[in-house]
């Protein structure tokens, strides 16, 4: 037999229905709770909100900060790559005059996919749990995110450990160097966080701003290093296929003392430019200097040349050698 129908104005029906009530209101309070601690509030306004031209100023103020910050890293890496790659060649990139705008160009050689997703993800990491907020995921996901966030915030020391352990081991580590700084300055960074000073926040020089600084050094660090490493690979894959370079013939009123594998001299009586000399390629063209090598050139023991374009040289400019069947033929 079934249960007897509830009599109206039974105080047992009455109680039920107002413990459901009261765990249904707890249910929505707690889901509430959870987005707020995803979801910053908006700011109240206020006598204490900055006005809408002083909201505007700190904006343009930011922009302007940040894009010092990554023009000069960017001009910075410029500098390693344009010098690893010329002293490759045995050229000093300081001679050649190169200004801001080469630097910035050079740096482009950085902007690989690796480095541009990790970038995005280093952008879209502080703000994942408003996003998933946005995307609808339930507040359980939220919750976890948050708490993986705060949990690797908090193995900050180990971060730093890890790096002092590979500068230790730096020649064995070898060509991937890199990875020390770099995880030494993201241990510094994370330790900055909320979740690594859940009791104190870190304020002051010490405790803010001495961190702060050595993070930036040690990220400087590890941009150096993978700059001079791209650096050097990009100048061994030029010398591998040195003659699909612009092939260089120079004509001179005077013996030139230009030798070298691959490197042909030739004298024509009559002319004025008595002395031809082929088999070179051009590395660099930059003001009147033309910077080549023999096409035979080997980096352990053959030079290289510095052509000055005058009255008594004629420079020649032409295709250099294109790849038949995948292989280059000189």
């Amino acid at each position: 037999m079934g249960a007897p129908p509830a009599v109206p104005g039974d105080p047992a029906v009455a109680v039920a229905r107002a413990r459901a009530r009261r765990r249904r209101q707890l249910r929505r309070a707690a889901r509430r709770r959870q987005l707020r601690r995803a979801v910053p509030p908006p700011r109240a306004c206020g006598p204490d909100t900055p006005s809408q031209p002083g909201q505007r100023f700190e904006f343009l103020n930011t922009v302007l900060g940040a894009g010092s910050l990554v023009g000069g890293l960017m001009f910075y890496a410029g500098v390693m790559h344009s010098s690893a790659y010329f002293a490759y060649f045995h050229v000093r990139a300081s001679i050649l005059g190169f200004g801001f705008p080469q630097m910035i160009i050079w740096s482009l050689r950085l902007v690989t996919l690796p480095v541009l997703v990790g970038l995005a993800l280093l952008a879209v990491t502080p703000r994942l749990p408003e996003l998933l907020v946005l995307l609808r995921v339930p507040p359980r996901v939220t919750y976890a995110a948050r708490r993986a966030g705060r949990a690797v915030a908090r193995l900050n020391a180990l971060f730093l450990a890890a790096g002092v352990v590979l500068m230790l081991l730096w020649q064995r580590i070898q060509p991937y160097g890199w990875a020390a700084p770099l995880l030494v300055a993201t241990g510094l960074v994370l330790g900055q966080s909320d979740a690594a000073n859940p009791g104190r926040p870190a304020r002051g020089l010490w405790r803010r701003g001495f961190p702060v600084a050595a993070a930036a050094l040690f990220l400087v660090w590890a941009i150096a290093l993978v700059a001079g490493r791209l650096g050097t690979q990009d100048a061994r894959a030029a010398a591998a296929h040195l003659v699909r370079r612009p092939a260089v013939v120079v004509l001179s009123t005077e013996r030139l003392s230009l030798t070298g594998p691959g490197l042909a001299a030739e004298t024509l009586p009559g002319m004025h430019y008595r002395y031809r000399y082929t088999g070179l390629r051009l590395i660099l063209e930059r003001d009147r200097r033309y910077y080549v090598l023999p096409v035979g050139w080997r980096a352990r023991i053959d030079p290289a040349f510095v052509i000055e374009d005058d009255d008594t040289i004629l420079i020649q400019l032409m295709p250099g050698t294109q790849p038949r069947d995948g292989t280059d033929v000189q």
